[in-house]
């Protein structure tokens, strides 16, 4: 497994695949201290890139997309042991890039899906996608990859990467990786590692507030009313902050109301003491449910 550093090696290195075969280059961009629902998008990147092709991972914390006092400082960091997780799951070339080497200190250009990056959690976080998208972007001009592959925990993430590169003609498949959760339902996270024990424990909520939304769905159950549920739900566990729940069109996040006609997203992000945890699931109405 090759391991670059600059962005000079990094198109040398696919400059060298390219000129030896024509097989795809597959990207899974993430910002390190791996775990196995990482482990699964490399699998899929694998699959895609097939046994000649090359899959390529990125590790850079980004700090362009962490707002003033989030977690960009305490954000968990482990080099050897995502390097080693990495030559376990057969990746090729790992991209671990400074903030240096990826910004340009007298850069003047950013890439932001305007209405999509201050919705939802660009409300509460706000400037995140536009760092997301800039830095995926970059990402994509260094590596220029067949295609990439992102969680779908980050839901509206990977619809702001969907929007930006169809909107911008990037010729890049973007395939989404389904959420791998914990055996009591936790949606696995770097971020799980800083939950106090007692917060851990509490944080399945998240996950049991999903469950009964997506039980409750095909009953005819109108979009206010599951939203209460699920927020009721959560505001039953005293140990977690609820920052926002929210029912949307699963494909074009749209806000809906009345009952279910079609597939909706549940978008939950809460916080457990200093820890923003986010998730989701994809609910269906009783026409499409079998």
């Amino acid at each position: 497994m090759k391991i670059c550093r600059t962005k000079s090696a990094t198109r040398s290195l696919i400059a060298d695949w390219r000129s030896a075969s024509d097989a795809p280059v597959v990207l899974v961009p993430t910002m390190g201290f791996l775990h196995d629902g990482h482990l699964s998008l490399m699998r899929l990147a694998r699959a895609r890139a097939g046994t000649q092709g090359r899959v390529v991972a990125s590790i850079f914390v980004n700090p362009t997309q962490f707002g003033p006092g989030e977690d960009f400082d305490s954000y968990p960091r482990d080099e050897a042991r995502d390097l080693d997780l990495l030559r376990s799951e057969g990746v090729d070339a790992v991209f671990m890039p400074g903030a240096a080497e990826v910004y340009d200190p007298q850069a003047q250009t950013i890439v932001e899906t305007a209405e999509l990056a201050r919705t939802l959690i660009g409300k509460l976080r706000p400037g995140h996608f536009r760092g997301v998208a800039t830095v995926v972007t970059k990402l994509f001009n260094i590596i220029r990859p067949d295609a990439a592959v992102f969680g779908e925990k980050d839901y509206q993430q990977l619809a702001v990467i969907r929007t930006m590169e169809r909107d911008l003609d990037m010729g890049i498949e973007i395939i989404g990786g389904p959420i791998q959760r914990e055996a009591d339902g936790l949606a696995m996270s770097s971020r799980n590692v800083r939950l106090t024990p007692a917060d851990r424990i509490s944080a399945s909520v998240l996950a049991r507030a999903l469950d009964q939304a997506e039980a409750m769905a095909p009953t005819g159950v109108t979009a206010s009313r599951l939203r209460s549920h699920v927020r009721a739900t959560l505001d039953a566990e005293p140990r977690a902050r609820v920052q926002s729940v929210d029912i949307r069109d699963a494909t074009s996040l749209a806000t809906i109301s009345g009952p279910l006609t079609r597939p909706a997203v549940i978008l939950l992000a809460v916080s457990f003491g200093s820890v923003f945890l986010i998730d989701n699931r994809v609910v269906h109405p009783a026409s499409e449910v079998s």
